[in-house]
């Protein structure tokens, strides 16, 4: 007979930890994240333990994002690639009502140290506490037992490696080595100062602060227990530094996205050729008698290459082999930028086709009013981003160029990466935003006017001297800070109206040259969009179409600041300041939600926008009321 106790913990075995949405493990939680469980705390585990079942995965290839990425990819590690096909995928996706070992995301336990809750007992799980139906305890007293958590505090480097802090060790900081059997307690007061925190070893009496921690006297070892322990640690010259698992610095993903733009005018005969079956039988075909035995030999290859001589059908196999292997590609914005400035005009009652995956049109000047300043509106009812993560850092966040991509080639420290570069893994995590948009393009003549004028050319020089003395990358120019705080205003005004929340509307700033020797990027675009399949209503286009308004409210939220004047004549380049690469913003006038700001609530000026409280008005881009 079956014993019911039997099938009840067969049961318990295959429950899973825990669960996350598709999406947070390509940002949030992705590989080498730590993440909190109810009994226990995980780190998030690389590519090689993403398992998808007999199901498969769901791939989101994008071949000109792929390009973009080789290089990059290469120069974090020369043995990292992706793979012809089959190089972008969704996470997996799990059944809440059916579990199985074989699908979903393995997370492997770390820290391995825990604390007792009630006698404050410092020691590994494996050590000195008894696990019991899948949660630790210790016995403080006889019979008396005791839950454990794990430790909040941990090593990690720059470099994104993360290892068990050196408990032993720091107890016994300062004194001419450790004792032959440590017996380690942390002890913690009421009081939420790192100071009152002590490691103490009832052994030898050995006490440390752990505000002794902020420094520490030893080097990283390399680990990387996402990838499999130890066996997966490398050699690292950084020094190791405390790090509370749940702060805000522990986990910076670096994330490029892209949009999926189709091709201008597809070629029937290549579109055929991309046929999975189709391609994998013609991918090495050189010659025509190449080409003629394998149509004779494969009906579905003879079926798509139809009545084309074998002369084009050769062009189409070098051709599409040209691009899948190319290494460089225009930079993701130009490319975007192209295609929305030169979007065909919008005629009434046009409605995109089902099921596209871009649809931009130009609304005609004389159906929508177009304050001085603004060159065009374009509305994109349709739209398809492609999100996907590279690689990681940990207490510092990596910023991307203009063009929403990485220069790993020119950093001393680079981020960590989510695979091991030897491995079979040539793919990385992505995720699928469906939604919608609304791009305004600012008018390229008012701007260099703007640019020329001496209040903004002061205003640039005080700004590079803060930037200066922050050391943190490259200075964006005025003309970024001016478009990225439009963004903010406008993001927020809008917000107020179109049925979205504020944190579910995302801006993409273009900005820059788009190309050498090409015209000059100056827009903006709010996008709104899900992961789910179901896209948006449509509320954020209909918005845009009053652009006028929304530009009215948006100069008039930025013209006072719940703060000023003290915001207003915030001076980034002062000794004092806190901020250097903000202007006049703050949490009262131009911060909004990270998960919206494509640049952590940086390089923000209202002044350069509206005209504000002690600064000259020449200052402002839109120095009347649209």
């Amino acid at each position: 007979m079956n014993d019911p106790k039997k099938r009840k913990d067969a049961r318990r075995a295959l429950r899973s930890d825990g669960q996350l949405r598709q999406s947070q493990l390509v940002s949030t939680f992705g590989p080498g994240a730590m993440v909190d469980l109810v009994d226990r705390a995980v780190v998030i585990g690389g590519l090689e333990h993403w398992s998808y079942g007999a199901k498969g995965y769901v791939a989101l290839d994008d071949p000109r994002l792929r390009r973009s990425l080789i290089p990059r990819l290469k120069a974090l590690d020369p043995d990292l690639d992706l793979a012809r096909e089959g190089y972008f995928r969704m996470a997996p996706e799990g059944d809440a009502r059916n579990h199985h070992p074989s699908v979903g995301v393995r997370a492997l336990e770390f820290p391995r140290w825990f604390v007792c809750q009630k006698c404050r007992r410092l020691a590994r799980a494996s050590e000195q506490f008894e696990n019991k139906s899948g949660r630790y305890r210790h016995e403080c007293a006889k019979n008396k037992w005791s839950s454990v958590v794990p430790v909040r505090f941990v090593a990690a480097c720059k470099r994104g490696h993360l290892s068990d802090f050196p408990w032993i060790p720091f107890a016994h900081l300062g004194r001419e080595g450790v004792c032959d059997r440590p017996e380690l307690y942390l002890e913690e007061r009421a009081i939420g100062d790192i100071a009152r925190i002590l490691v103490h070893c009832k052994n030898c009496d050995a006490t440390t602060p752990m505000s002794k921690a902020t420094v520490l006297p030893y080097n990283c070892n390399g680990d990387r227990p996402w990838l499999g322990g130890r066996a997966a640690s490398e050699p690292c010259d950084q020094r190791s530094e405390l790090l509370v698992r749940t702060a805000s610095h522990a986990y910076f993903g670096q994330v490029v996205s892209a949009l999926r733009l189709p091709d201008p005018e597809p070629d029937p005969l290549r579109q055929r050729l991309r046929d999975k079956d189709v391609w994998k039988a013609v991918q090495k075909v050189k010659t025509a008698e190449q080409l003629s035995m394998i149509a004779g030999l494969m009906e579905h290859v003879a079926s798509a290459i139809g009545e084309a001589p074998a002369e084009k059908v050769l062009a189409a196999i070098r051709a599409e082999n040209e691009a899948t292997t190319a290494t460089s590609e225009r930079p993701l914005r130009s490319a975007e930028y192209d295609r929305l400035v030169h979007a065909p005009t919008e005629q009434p009652g046009a409605v995109p086709d089902r099921g596209v995956q871009f649809a931009a049109y130009r609304v005609p000047k004389p159906r929508i009013e177009l304050p001085p300043g603004v060159g065009g509106l374009v509305v994109v009812p349709e739209l398809r981003e492609v999100r996907v993560q590279v690689s990681f850092s940990r207490f510092d966040s990596i910023g991307a160029n203009l063009q929403g991509e990485y220069e790993f080639a020119g950093r001393k420290v680079k981020p960590t990466v989510l695979t091991l570069p030897t491995g079979n893994e040539k793919w990385l995590p992505a995720a699928e935003v469906r939604g919608e948009g609304v791009f305004v393009e600012l008018d390229e003549k008012a701007l260099s006017d703007w640019e020329k004028r001496d209040a903004v050319k002061e205003r640039t020089k005080q700004l590079e001297r803060a930037f200066g003395l922050d050391k943190r990358g490259e200075f964006p120019g005025i003309r970024f800070f001016l478009l990225h705080s439009l963004s903010h205003l406008l993001l927020t005004a809008v917000s107020l109206e179109c049925g979205y929340a504020a944190s579910a509307i995302r801006e993409r700033i273009y900005c820059g040259q788009a190309e050498v020797d090409g015209p000059n990027m100056a827009a903006v675009m709010l996008t709104t969009g899900t992961t789910g399949s179901e896209g948006t209503l449509g509320g954020l286009v209909e918005e845009g179409r009053r652009i006028q308004h929304h530009l009215r409210e948006a100069w008039d939220l930025g013209r006072l600041c719940s703060n000023d004047p003290v915001c207003a004549a915030h001076d980034p380049s002062s000794e004092s300041s806190d901020r250097r690469t903000e202007g006049a913003a703050c949490h009262g006038c131009l911060y909004i939600a990270e998960c919206s700001c494509e640049w952590f609530n940086r390089f923000l000026d209202r002044a350069l926008v509206v005209p504000t409280i002690g600064n000259d008005p020449e200052l402002a881009f839109f120095r009347e009321r649209p």
